[in-house]
């Protein structure tokens, strides 16, 4: 076994673990706070107190979960959230022009699928003590 997988092996601190779940919710409750409320998911995601609070939390407590499979975790969910970002202004750049409109809102839908699929994907694995592999 490589240092790599040895170190990657290694049990995570409950409290990032816990922490993990929480960035999970929020991020859950942020997604269904847009299909109820925003004019997209993806902008109810990435600008919402729920997402904004996850992120936060995501940079205080990845250094506890440093070393262990948990860290794939934070990794995963602080790149679900900043590809969010990056790809919703994309859209949005493209919705804004004529020409460019149906691809944006193409996107937007795309996008949409893409987030829900990475919450419900890399909670799952958590539930399950599973790395994410990035």
């Amino acid at each position: 076994m490589s240092s790599d997988e040895a170190t990657k092996s290694l049990e995570p601190a409950h409290s990032a673990l816990v922490a993990a779940h929480i960035v999970y919710g929020l991020h859950a409750v942020a997604i269904v706070l847009g299909v109820t409320g925003s004019a997209t998911v993806i902008g109810g995601f990435v600008g919402s107190v729920p997402s904004i609070i996850a992120v936060i939390i995501n940079y205080i407590k990845r250094g506890s979960a440093r070393g262990s499979w948990a860290a794939s975790h934070y990794r995963w969910q602080i790149r679900t959230f900043w590809f969010a970002l990056l790809w919703l202004v994309i859209s949005l750049l493209l919705v804004v022009t004529l020409v460019g409109a149906p691809v944006g809102l193409i996107l937007l839908i795309a996008l949409t699928l893409w987030l829900i699929y990475r919450i419900a994907r890399g909670w799952l694995r958590l539930f399950d003590k599973q790395p994410m592999y990035v």
